[in-house]
């Protein structure tokens, strides 16, 4: 059986192999832009609370099923001259444009990670380079729905942060599996578990259930609860900008708003989450028979468990990408008596650090504030005043440590990563 395996796998990465570079090209950016197009669903119902599955593709006009020819990915928007074949109705850009930047974005990494230096560490495809792109691209077509979204509703549904943190988990699980687990920590290809963040990963996660049970048991009350959902927070905002003055204004836009009571809640929600961690982390370091037991399970790297290794690496990927944002928007908030940044952030960037690691997400989030500071740059050349949410510019700086992933590890993750 075993030599019927390798003969298989043998013949899988010869197959691969000779299959012209051109061909390789093309699909990647055909799949990326069928992708775009299901995000273009994605964008428009998602926030709607509407099924993305159920009824058919039709025109939001004149409710006509769109079909087959009509629904080709850039083709059809081009031949039917942006109009709807039926109504006639103008179709926004913005759906050839997703279309075209996910495609874009599928064939560029695909090129970088696979046909360049950009990654010098990095797997052939067929040797687990593959599970290395797929987590990286439902990373990135993930965001682009989240940043239209942000941009449009001035929200991030959670449903898409999750998407992508259990994606981050799985496939940093099963990482080790499909690529030397020595590999994987010693070019950081995919989250992995050190003996101490392993510890800090498995205390936390401890601790946020414990949190969570005292959240739906009533005993702790969750932050704007009174704005009955993030809808809800951001439907105010929405209304301005669209200049409808009959809303009433939310407690968000209540000047009188305690949000520094809110920060406190939070507080009190993060709290058994850090205890926990450090808990566990001195548990694991100064209690002798556990101590003895965490080495002998963690030794070198967890090589001898790699899916546990890459579970609790992407596991306190998820939590650092969390509390630096959570971090920044407590203090924020405490500090100026306004909310600063939205719980819809914190959980991106841990969605974020579930996949990436919490290296690069920490970089990431520092490295956002130029890109928002570009765009306003460019608002007061241009002098046109278009506020947008922070949620693109934390998406963006994502794909750029992504991309930048060798000079970040030699230059600053061998402090971390002796």
């Amino acid at each position: 059986m075993l030599g019927i395996s390798h003969f298989h796998h043998f013949a899988l990465m010869s197959a691969v192999a000779t299959v012209p570079v051109w061909i390789w090209l093309v699909f990647v950016f055909a799949l990326g832009c069928c992708i775009g197009s299901f995000l273009n669903v994605v964008v428009y119902r998602l926030p709607r609370d509407k099924s993305l599955v159920t009824p058919p593709s039709s025109c939001p006009s004149c409710e006509r099923h769109i079909r087959f020819y009509d629904n080709i990915p850039l083709v059809s928007w081009l031949v039917l001259g942006r109009k709807c074949r039926y109504c006639r109705t103008p179709i926004s850009p913005r759906y050839f444009a997703i279309e075209l930047l996910t495609g874009s974005v599928f064939l560029g990494v695909f090129i970088l990670y696979f046909y360049t230096d950009v990654w010098k560490n990095m797997p052939p495809f067929q040797e687990g380079g593959w599970l290395i792109y797929l987590i990286h691209i439902i990373l990135l077509a993930t965001f682009i729905a989240a940043s239209a979204i942000d941009m449009e509703h001035w929200i991030i549904p959670l449903s898409l942060c999750w998407f992508v943190t259990a994606a981050g988990l799985i496939g940093s699980s099963i990482g080790g599996l499909m690529m030397a687990p020595k590999a994987i920590w010693a070019y950081t290809l995919l989250p992995f578990a050190s003996a101490d963040s392993g510890a800090l990963a498995a205390g936390a996660t401890i601790g946020l259930l414990i949190s969570l049970g005292l959240l739906t048991s009533g005993l702790i009350k969750r932050s704007y609860e009174s704005d009955d959902a993030a809808h809800d927070q951001v439907k105010p905002e929405k209304d301005k900008m669209e200049g409808d003055s009959s809303k009433s204004p939310g407690p968000l836009q209540d000047p009188h708003f305690n949000h520094r009571l809110e920060a406190c809640r939070e507080i009190v929600f993060l709290a058994p989450i850090i205890a926990c961690a450090c808990l566990v982390f001195w548990i694991s370091r100064e209690v002798g028979p556990v101590n003895a037991r965490w080495v002998e399970f963690t030794r070198e790297n967890f090589s001898h468990h790699p899916v546990v290794a890459g579970c609790l690496g992407s596991i306190w990927g998820y939590f650092v990408g969390c509390g630096v944002v959570w971090g920044i928007r407590i203090f924020g908030t405490l500090a100026f008596g306004k909310e600063a940044m939205g719980l819809g952030d914190v959980h991106l960037m841990g969605a974020a650090g579930a996949v990436i690691g919490p290296l690069p997400v920490t970089i990431a989030f520092f490295i956002a504030p130029f890109f928002g500071l570009a765009w306003a740059g460019c608002q007061m050349f241009f002098r046109k005043i278009r506020q947008i949410p922070y949620g693109p510019f934390l998406s963006l700086a994502i794909f750029v440590v992504m991309i930048l992933h060798d000079l970040i590890q030699n230059r600053i993750g061998c402090i971390f990563y002796p």
